[in-house]
């Protein structure tokens, strides 16, 4: 009875894979290749990140900020290749938080889980609360609180709440609906979200008004030599805050078709795409932008390049397919989400985690994880009304959290190859070999500098206004909040009643595989 349903939800291979990890198949396996590269490609969303950060990198180092951008690739495709090695070895769903405490025990690995849960949840928020920058502008009758439009606006942040909140229960709908289905939206989100790509790019390269080697070059004065450094480091941030999320079709690694194949090829490919598409849309901006001297162009980005460049209809159906990525990219996060809760609730490691782990037969999704993910998205939206720059602060820290439990993966993974320890489980799908030491060091070394970074207290990042010192050191209070909260629950969910995890191919640090 056991192989008939197996083989109705996921193939007799891949459950037996799963089984051989210390879970049964309850999630139905519905995601190809090409769903899980979109997966992971609608997480880093270039079209609507590259699209709505630009101006923040330029505004902080002008043209030259142009060059953070293979600088944080370089970090990020180590931790991609690392993430992707173990993505084969380990295919299963919650995948930050199962490498983690695989690699590191149930305590690193708890946290790792902890802290990608507050991540995603604050970018399911700041995704859908995005909607507000492209839908009024697309038709005035998506603004459905009279007023001013603007996000800083309390009409504006109001109608931003109802616009992110309706897109929330339509992703919620959506991934609760089955992975086969979401698949299909995720897919189809992708393919327009490229198509809006090369659109872009071509449009601007073709209003040219310069040459890219004179595009890049210029510090916008914000200083030359040495004395650009801070800039460029401040800049450096718009990269950060697009380069991650690859790794969510590993999240959804138990709902993926022979996921030891395609989670690794979609991890590495999901990056590269975004880096070439993102590198050719910021480059094309700035050779198309009509002046590089324009203060527009620090504050409404790309956004201004189009409107001044090409004609209103084509500008907004430009819009339209922005406003698509960013549902899809809404979409993708909250399925991540909702599979790290289901992960660790399977685990015992939350609170309710018998009932946040029921899984809904006939669908085959975690429904209930789904459903409490997002009213968690929807609570965090409602510090945006009136509360911009705070709302701005939290979307900031959700991405040092993020950063940090990639941390929990790479720095246990570094540890076991210093010590010679194997990393290898089950088939060698990919395996860095010798190139995995000087990998690994660069994903920690360079991912530890990006963390220090991201939440370095500027106040044109974090209190532009100049009005609150707590806003201002908001990264390293939200941090510090989490982790003491972190600490409190993670003590409580030990001791509840001492329910152990798993145990089944499990890899400690004195126990990897040989």
């Amino acid at each position: 009875m056991t192989s008939t349903v197996h083989r109705v939800i996921a193939s007799p291979e891949d459950a037996a894979t799963l089984e051989e990890l210390g879970y049964t198949q309850e999630l139905h396996r519905g995601i190809g290749g090409y769903a899980a590269f979109a997966s992971g490609f609608s997480f880093v969303s270039i079209l609507t990140t590259v699209f709505a950060l630009f101006a923040l990198g330029f505004g902080l180092g002008g043209p030259a900020f142009f060059f953070t951008w293979p600088i944080v690739f370089v970090c990020q495709f180590c931790v991609c290749l690392v993430f992707a090695e173990l993505s084969g070895k380990f295919p299963v769903a919650g995948a930050i938080y199962q490498w983690s405490r695989r690699l590191a025990g149930n305590g690193v690995g708890w946290f790792a889980g902890w802290f990608m849960l507050i991540g995603y949840i604050v970018s399911v928020a700041a995704l859908a609360i995005a909607m507000q920058s492209v839908l009024p502008s697309i038709w005035s009758g998506f603004q459905l609180v009279g007023g001013d439009s603007s996000l800083t606006s309390v009409t504006g942040a109001t109608n931003a709440i109802i616009l992110g909140a309706i897109t929330i229960a339509l992703c919620t709908v959506i991934s609760a609906a089955g992975v086969a289905f979401m698949g299909k939206i995720t897919v189809t989100g992708v393919t327009l979200e490229i198509v809006g790509v090369v659109l872009i790019v071509i449009a601007m390269f073709v209003k040219a008004e310069r040459s890219p080697v004179a595009a890049v070059t210029s510090t916008g004065g914000h200083g030359s030599g040495l004395g650009y450094f801070p800039a460029f480091l401040a800049s450096m941030l718009m990269a950060a805050y697009v380069m991650y999320g690859f790794d969510s079709a590993a999240e959804l690694s138990e709902e993926t078709k022979d996921p030891r194949k395609t989670a690794p090829k979609a991890i590495v490919t999901a990056l590269l795409v975004s880096f070439v598409g993102g590198g050719l849309m910021i480059l094309a901006a700035l050779v198309a932008a009509p002046s590089l001297d324009d203060p527009l162009l620090s504050s409404q980005g790309i956004a201004w390049v189009l409107t001044s460049q090409l004609s209103t209809w084509l500008g907004k159906t430009l819009l339209t397919i922005v406003a698509i990525a960013i549902f899809s990219a809404t979409l993708a996060i909250q399925a991540s989400a909702s599979r790290v809760m289901f992960s660790m609730a399977r685990d015992n490691r939350l609170p309710f985690g018998s009932f946040l782990s029921k899984v809904n037969r006939r669908t085959g999704t975690p429904v209930i994880t789904g459903v409490t993910v997002s009213v968690l998205a929807i609570l965090v939206l409602l510090v945006n009304l009136g509360q911009a720059g705070v709302f701005a602060a939290i979307t900031s820290v959700s991405v040092v959290i993020v950063y940090a439990a990639y941390l929990m993966v790479t720095v246990p993974a570094l540890v076991h190859r210093l010590r010679g320890t194997s990393l290898s489980y089950g088939p060698p799908v990919m395996d860095l070999g010798r190139w995995g030491i000087p990998v690994n060091l660069i994903a920690v070394v360079m991912g530890a500098a990006l963390c220090v970074d991201i939440a370095w207290p500027r106040q044109e990042v974090y209190d532009p206004d100049g009005t609150s010192w707590v806003l201002q050191y908001f990264a390293v209070l939200f941090v510090a909040l989490t982790l003491v909260v972190g600490f409190v629950a993670y003590w409580v969910v030990r001791n509840r009643d001492g329910a152990p995890l798993p145990s089944d191919a499990l890899v400690g640090p004195d126990d990897v595989p040989a």
